[in-house]
């Protein structure tokens, strides 16, 4: 069980991820999640620096789908402007929100990313399908509700122990690098 909370790879924030990499090893669509990990989670709408990443994104070609648990009226708030499709109030860890996210994107797993801030919703979602997962640090960890901050307990106790044991390290994790 503890081995599907280990994200492929571990990074300070979107703007780490070599997005022409994931490119090249065929990822064609991105899952994200919202809060935390393209804004802050009372952040309404996307910063300059994250339009001019969504940009290069669909400049490449790339699918997003933003996959949230919060609620319609936050997630069509913020996605809405963008264009970008979205499912609200996902239940991640639950398979049924990815699955429709590779549904709307026409995408295989296998050709598809999730990216998220938190190991027992976006990780631990994503990996049950076999999905290559990408865990950012939160991006206003103060701004969390009541439930992700005992998330973010568990999260802060399984990651000790990972690291103890060798499973997650640094910025990378050891496992399946793309």
């Amino acid at each position: 069980m503890l081995k599907k909370l280990i994200p492929q790879k571990n990074v300070r924030s979107i703007y780490e991820i070599d997005v022409q990499a994931l490119w090249s090893a065929g990822v064609r669509g991105i899952i994200t999640d919202l809060d935390n990990t393209l804004v802050g989670a009372k952040h309404p709408e996307a910063t300059p620096e994250l339009l001019v990443w969504l940009e290069a994104l669909k400049t490449m070609g790339f699918k997003v789908v933003i996959v949230s648990n919060n609620n319609r009226l936050r997630v069509s708030r913020f996605s809405d402007p963008l264009s970008i499709p979205y499912i609200f109030r996902a239940k991640k860890p639950g398979n049924t929100a990815f699955r429709r996210a590779l549904g709307i994107m026409e995408l295989a797993p296998e050709q598809t990313v999730v990216i998220g801030d938190q190991m027992l919703t976006d990780v631990l979602g994503g990996n049950r399908l076999g999905l290559y997962t990408i865990l950012v640090t939160p991006i206003a960890p103060a701004d969390e509700g009541f439930f992700t901050k005992v998330n973010r307990r568990v999260e802060k106790a399984a990651i000790s122990w990972m690291k103890r044991k060798g499973l997650m390290q640094g910025e990378d994790s050891q496992h399946d690098k793309r």
